[in-house]
């Protein structure tokens, strides 16, 4: 399954407008500094109540629908 490492940094209020259903995508940059646009729906199992903070590989099917999000690390320096 292809996957991209992305950095996200999301305060707790930016993922309430997630939750109420205002947001549905999210923008984060790979590790490598592309723009990566995925569903505000991923985050949904990564959350904390700080927010969503750190490097995550985010994994998609051959026709780049989103499969899983998983975290893989702190942000880097």
């Amino acid at each position: 399954m292809p996957s991209i490492d992305v950095i996200i940094a999301l305060s707790a209020a930016q993922c309430r407008a997630h939750y109420a259903g205002s947001v549905e995508h999210v923008y984060a940059s790979s590790v490598d500094g592309r723009r990566v646009l995925l569903p505000a729906q991923a985050l949904r199992r990564v959350v904390t109540r700080d927010g969503v903070h750190g490097v995550y590989r985010l994994s998609y099917d051959t026709n780049g629908r989103f499969q899983s999000l998983l975290r893989i690390g702190d942000r880097p320096l």
